[in-house]
């Protein structure tokens, strides 16, 4: 049975002094863990400040926070791919439907990419709001799924911002509609890890999904020029809604990259 996950934000434990302590838990997080019902004798998986992974075992409560003592300290599988989204903004609850359900994939990270036909316009004045109602569904799911990272939802990019971050990708997987059905998502991070000589585990792989009214070809003409690596990646000849292709997309390149169950 898989471990509830917790995080914690100023606590680093390696740092503790006694054997046992008490987990510094967000209200929210205290508040999760009081409706789980768990008590003296329950383990939960616990990733502190410093991205440590450790198995602590609840000894009980104080000031409603848990003392805990350490059971184990974990394999935080650092040593595995990185997958940032660029999700072309999406209109209603699209955005959170896409970074709730990836999250649960494994995806490390998340771009809201503000795109000539989106639908969608953030207020510069809102948008941190917005961000920060995105970064908690992020770490509900990661919660949920037990990922041993929450991932980081960066502040929303123009497409020419995007270009210069993708240019550090060991490969630019761009999903378009238009895209001729030659390259699928395995050639194109096969293509990427052989020009830069990495491993699987090694890669930063960047997918890039367009908003409603999809990326327009100046847009694609960008993408592409931002990394040696960038192609266009047919998800077949289904047009996929942008809120489907946004979790399709990282799935696949996941799978390729030995996630998933997949291949490595």
């Amino acid at each position: 049975m898989s471990l509830q996950h917790f995080y914690l934000e100023d606590q680093v434990i390696s740092q503790e002094n006694q054997p046992q302590f008490l987990l510094r838990l967000l209200p929210e997080d205290v508040k999760h863990l009081q409706v789980l019902r768990m008590g003296p004798g329950e383990h939960i998986a616990v990733v502190d400040a410093a991205q440590d992974y450790f198995q602590c075992q609840i000894l009980g409560f104080e000031d409603g926070l848990p003392l805990v003592r350490i059971a184990q300290q974990l394999d935080a599988d650092q040593d595995r791919p990185q997958l940032v989204l660029f999700q072309g903004l999406a209109k209603g609850d699209k955005m959170e439907t896409v970074i709730r359900h990836a999250t649960e994939l494994g995806v490390s990270a998340f771009v809201p990419l503000v795109c000539s036909r989106s639908v969608m316009k953030l207020d510069p004045k809102k948008a941190p709001k917005k961000i920060q109602r995105w970064q908690s569904i992020a770490k509900s799911a990661a919660t949920q799924s037990g990922q041993p990272r929450i991932p980081e939802v960066l502040d929303q990019m123009t497409v020419k911002q995007a270009c210069s971050v993708l240019s550090q990708a060991t490969a630019v997987c761009v999903c378009w509609e238009e895209a001729p059905q030659t390259v699928n998502m395995r050639q194109a991070i096969e293509a990427g890890l052989a020009h830069w000589q990495q491993r699987p585990a090694d890669s930063r792989i960047a997918v890039v999904v367009g908003p409603e009214g999809g990326l327009s070809q100046e847009e694609v003409d960008l993408l592409l020029a931002s990394n040696p690596t960038a192609c266009l990646v047919s998800l077949g000849p289904s047009i996929l809604r942008t809120e489907t292709a946004g979790i399709v997309a990282p799935a696949l390149a996941l799978y390729e990259l030995g996630g998933l169950g997949g291949r490595a």
